[in-house]
């Protein structure tokens, strides 16, 4: 493909855009003082509600397991509305979710724990108040069956209604409902501490390295940077550690250059471009280069390259990318391999990004 092609596909272009990397930003539309609120919460009043078909029913198992669970994070919770406190957490469950209109798209609205207006079975919402103003912040928890009567009659219980209650108890016990709370209210330090301890299984850490990227917790870098180390953690605190301020691009260049992983090297490529655009750091275009069509680069690591140094655009990846494009030009498969489809499409988007005419005029 010659540079006057390039230049002419104007149209192909939109296409190949829908295909780019993009970054998530983490939730900001609190004021200042907001903030302020939040990052001081301590004493937390739990409201929960238990409505089965019969009515309001025993809430006492959902109530235990929400204090108990904020307690996990240091929190001090509790039912007595008259004691003084900084946030009231309100757990709603129904055995027959009740119908609240046509929600909305987009942003956390389409994350598998946002309320679904299409689930009518058993579930729990959680939500939260900030002095006496409810926050635009639910989360939803569900049972595995949609039909309580039928779920009882399956497990031989006698009424569905405790027996979707206590599906539902058990739900939220396991949900990360303390960890998302504790990271909407800007309080990563509760998080790291978390982390740290020895009772703190995996799959809970790697939760919280993710929390911890999308806060941009510049606080989280040492042990973001520990968490590289140990092989199950270190994909997720490569993808953090994009998020992260510039202090990370050095550890990111390292992991990139030198891990023996694939997976790990991908993951930091991401970064640097995140890390690049976010702060226009053209640092991270020299390492890219170097590695973009290194002998033996992995085409997952090159194709994650080559998006990253789209989202960087620098005049000095010009000739890389072109050179590479002629490169992939000269291959044909039939049928086309996958993985080399999708790095031309990286190639061709970034080198769109990075090119003009004027620089050769």
């Amino acid at each position: 493909m010659t540079r006057c092609s390039l230049t002419a596909a104007v149209g192909a272009l939109i296409l190949v855009c829908s295909l780019a990397p993009s970054a998530e930003a983490y939730r900001d539309y609190f004021s200042e003082a907001q903030k302020k609120e939040l990052g001081k919460i301590q004493k937390v009043l739990v409201e929960t509600l238990a409505l089965t078909d019969k009515g309001p029913g025993n809430a006492d198992g959902i109530r235990d397991v929400v204090i108990r669970r904020m307690d996990e994070l240091g929190y001090s919770a509790t039912t007595d509305s008259t004691l003084p406190h900084d946030v009231v957490v309100r757990v709603k469950c129904e055995q027959r979710k009740t119908w609240e209109g046509t929600a909305s798209a987009g942003g956390d609205n389409d994350l598998l724990d946002a309320p679904s207006r299409l689930w009518k079975g058993p579930a729990c919402q959680i939500t939260y108040a900030l002095g006496g103003m409810k926050i635009k912040w639910q989360k939803e928890v569900r049972t595995e069956f949609e039909d309580a009567g039928q779920a009882a009659q399956i497990a031989h219980a006698a009424d569905p209604g405790p027996y979707a209650m206590n599906a539902l108890r058990d739900a939220l016990e396991t949900y990360e409902f303390p960890l998302l709370l504790t990271a909407e209210w800007g309080q990563p330090d509760r998080l790291l501490k978390l982390m740290d301890s020895p009772d703190t299984s995996q799959f809970r850490k790697l939760k919280i390295i993710s929390l911890l990227g999308e806060m941009v917790a510049d606080e989280a870098l040492p042990q973001l940077t520990e968490a590289l180390k140990d092989k199950d953690l270190a994909k997720q605190a490569a993808v953090a550690l994009g998020n992260m301020g510039q202090e990370g691009i050095p550890v990111l260049i390292d992991i990139l250059k030198n891990s023996k992983q694939p997976d790990l090297q991908a993951a930091a490529a991401k970064g640097l471009g995140d890390l690049g655009n976010i702060h226009s750091d053209s640092r991270v275009v020299p390492p890219l280069l170097e590695m973009l069509d290194a002998p033996g680069i992995d085409i997952v690591v090159q194709t994650e390259i080559a998006w990253a140094l789209g989202r960087v655009p620098d005049r000095r990846s010009v000739e890389p990318l072109f050179a590479l494009d002629r490169k992939l030009q000269k291959i044909r498969k039939d049928p086309p391999d996958p993985q080399i489809k999708k790095l031309k499409e990286a190639v061709f988007w970034s080198i769109k990004q990075v090119y003009t005419e004027d620089q050769y005029s």
